[in-house]
């Protein structure tokens, strides 16, 4: 790592370790920060674009048909950034339960999934944001997938780095193991803290988990992971219907080069002006995409009770907006029918238009929900 790179010493300094490489030692982070009219306002405007959000999840019918979708599209995205291809589709194959492709891309973002739910369940019982849930996530994340022997659920015992291929021609190099335990110490006091706006906080907190890169795998994924469940924790919101890899997906490299810039440069305003832009964009994207999703909703529960469909086949509907792939196989199971009445619900929603056969198979067929799926997915450009 270039020492000369990193032009001031307000976010940390780089020095050697013990073990004879160059690493970034964080300061503390500030607890202050004054922000320029011009972010001040970014500011109000984002604060306000999450307070409607959170006030539309409290509207919500059923919050929990419309979470599965929200995650799954967080899930996709975050592992995209990492490297992962899997899309949507191949998702829905997975958890409908059957494996999509040779590659195991599906299960690292499932896994993701899986983190997530975790992290929700843990907050709903009282546990605090804190590293302890963290780890807790992060074995869920990398149980069995590519990773998995990279200490799941515990802090590292070994220097990582970022770009290059080794700790010397490396981009960045995180705190050497030595030094992560007072740095995450202060990390983990700041995210109880208060003294600042909570996403200006957000930010800072994202910013110096990825500095520290605790784990030897996932970080990003963990750090991302942070953003609505400390909107959770905090109260700003009772579901997660805030999650912001689909801006930084898109815009990717000046993400990463705005964490590395901050590192060098010591600035933070642009790196808080470039989440707070995304906090932003995220939020009316996620406001407009609730209303659409829950007017589809009872238009199409209106209609079939309009036409007096059988209840199973309103149940079946009303799952499809949790997922829009499913297995013939299964629906008697989560709809707690016998077979005939599942497949009779099935036959029912085809006729209508509303389900399509993907398999062209006559055992094990899969069905998809083409209208909620492009409905629910489309607008992201998540389509296959």
């Amino acid at each position: 790592m270039q020492a000369d790179a990193f032009r001031s010493t307000e976010r940390g300094v780089v020095r050697r370790t013990l073990d004879g490489y160059r690493a970034f030692y964080p300061n503390p982070l500030p607890r202050q920060l004054d922000l320029p009219r011009e972010m001040a306002k970014d500011l109000d405007e984002a604060t306000g674009a999450v307070n409607r959000l959170g006030g539309v999840g409290l509207l919500l019918p059923n919050p929990h048909l419309l979470i599965g979708p929200y995650l799954r599209i967080e899930a996709v995205l975050s592992s995209r950034i990492e490297g992962t291809r899997t899309d949507i589709p191949e998702l829905l194959r997975g958890e409908a339960g059957e494996t999509p492709t040779e590659r195991d891309d599906w299960r690292e973002v499932a896994n993701y999934m899986v983190a997530m739910e975790h992290g929700l369940q843990r907050l709903q019982e009282g546990f605090p944001m804190s590293m302890r849930l963290l780890c807790e996530m992060h074995e869920r994340l990398l149980t069995g997938v590519r990773g998995h022997h990279k200490r799941p659920g515990e802090i590292r015992d070994r220097p990582n780095w970022i770009g290059g291929t080794n700790l010397e021609n490396a981009v960045f190099v995180p705190p050497p193991p030595d030094a992560v335990s007072e740095a995450l110490t202060d990390w983990e006091r700041f995210v109880r803290e208060n003294d600042l706006p909570l996403l200006v906080q957000l930010a800072l907190i994202h910013y110096q988990f990825e500095v520290i890169h605790p784990f030897s795998d996932g970080n990003g994924r963990i750090g991302r992971l942070m953003i609505p469940l400390m909107l959770i924790w905090r109260g700003v919101m009772t579901q997660p219907l805030l999650y912001l890899s689909a801006f930084f997906e898109q815009y990717r490299d000046e993400y990463f080069d705005l964490l590395l810039r901050t590192s060098r440069d010591g600035d933070l305003l642009p790196w808080v002006r470039f989440f707070l832009r995304g906090v932003l964009h995220q939020a009316r994207d996620a406001e407009r995409r609730t209303i659409r999703l829950v007017r589809l909703q009872q238009e199409l529960r209106d209609q079939l009770h309009a036409e007096k469909r059988a209840p199973s086949v309103i149940r079946l509907a009303e799952h499809l907006f949790r997922s829009p792939i499913v297995k013939a196989t299964s629906v008697a199971g989560f709809l707690g029918v016998t077979p005939p009445t599942a497949y009779a619900a099935i036959d029912t929603l085809v006729e209508r238009g509303d389900l399509v056969e993907i398999t062209n198979r006559t055992r094990n067929r899969l069905y998809e929900a083409p209208g909620i799926y492009q409905a629910v997915y489309g607008p992201l450009g998540l389509e296959s």
